[in-house]
């Protein structure tokens, strides 16, 4: 879906939910081999069952991937990805888990390298079913001023 908002429509506090996606057994082999990251602690059931989680843990770059995915049903002709900022890993992922992602506005400000854009913040929580925030993280945009369209 296609949505047009310049910098002058994003209002600090706005925010979206996400729907759900369920951790399954194919995500942790398929990151493992897109990213050649075979750690035991993700791939080892084993070796897990003697630490501290008992069980395989997800990748956290494969959360942060399923989460920034989540969150791609919108697209705004205006706007491009800058980065993202502070990401932390709180919590972990275990296989059958459901993660969602809502997203909130946190800030606004000038775009140094571009005078008809600004950068719009955004934080990200990935949360599981138990409603902890497993992830976090500041996404940045850079959106097109309205006066320069």
């Amino acid at each position: 879906m296609e949505q047009i908002r310049y910098f002058e429509d994003y209002a600090i506090g706005d925010g979206r939910k996400t729907y759900g996606r369920t951790i399954t057994e194919t995500d942790f082999v398929v990151h493992a081999g897109h990213t050649g990251d075979f750690f035991p602690h993700h791939m080892d059931v084993e070796f897990m069952k003697t630490q501290p989680f008992g069980q395989r843990i997800a990748h956290g770059t494969m959360v942060f991937s399923i989460g920034v995915g989540l969150t791609a049903s919108v697209i705004n002709p205006v706007a491009f990805s800058y980065g993202y900022d502070r990401m932390r890993f709180i919590r972990p992922v275990f296989i059958g888990d459901t993660i969602h992602t809502r997203v909130t506005i946190t800030g606004k400000e000038d775009d140094p390298k571009r005078a008809g854009s600004g950068r719009v913040i955004e934080r990200m929580d990935v949360i599981n079913q138990k409603g902890e925030v497993v992830l976090a993280a500041d996404h940045i945009y850079v959106v097109e001023r309205r006066q320069s369209a």
